[in-house]
């Protein structure tokens, strides 16, 4: 890895939208950066629900792979050097945790670090509609400096496929992260 490449941490969860962690995956790899994945028991099942992938092809799109349960693995101490961190997708109940601080498992305790030590954080939650505390966790992880973005897509630039809706999500995702240069359909005005 070059000294200066982006060092991204992606988890995915169980939420439905596997297709956004794993495009992800690619295009950080294409843009060179290092990346660090921790994904659920849940996030298999839906990859391989979803895509047809399993654990062991999730782990080949990564440079580093992290059992959910490490709690000593690198990326749960600010001593490691990050850049970003996406979890693409988000369930509520991983939005719950950071949002309280209950860093039990690696993935929330890489949250937790990544907020602490002032990284950038963005969660790509995905449930609809949203209740009272759903927003209220959005809310609180706003505050401490995370990134909501739920993966809505744009439909100005009259997207033909479900891959150019992904996409182009996934291309604004990596300029949110800051950690490569994204290319989203821009808005040109009327």
């Amino acid at each position: 890895m070059e000294a200066s490449a982006p060092r991204v941490v992606v988890g995915l969860t169980g939420a439905s939208g596997a297709i956004y962690g794993v495009r992800l995956l690619q295009r950080l790899k294409a843009l060179g950066a290092h990346t660090h994945l921790v994904v659920t028991p849940a996030g298999v099942l839906n990859a391989h629900h979803e895509l047809g992938l399993s654990r062991p092809d999730l782990e080949a799109m990564a440079d580093e792979c992290h059992p959910l349960g490490d709690i000593g693995a690198c990326i749960a101490s600010g001593s490691h050097p990050t850049d970003a961190m996406v979890i693409a997708p988000c369930t509520m109940k991983t939005l719950a945790a950071i949002a309280h601080g209950f860093g039990d498992n690696l993935l929330t305790r890489a949250a937790d670090v990544t907020l602490k030590e002032r990284r950038r954080l963005l969660l790509m939650v995905r449930e609809t509609p949203f209740n009272l505390a759903h927003l209220r966790n959005m809310t609180a992880v706003t505050e401490m400096g995370g990134i909501i973005f739920p993966p809505l897509p744009a439909f100005y630039h009259r997207p033909q496929t479900i891959d150019e809706l992904v996409d182009d999500t996934v291309e604004r995702v990596i300029e949110l992260l800051n950690v490569g240069r994204g290319s989203p359909k821009r808005w040109t005005g009327l």
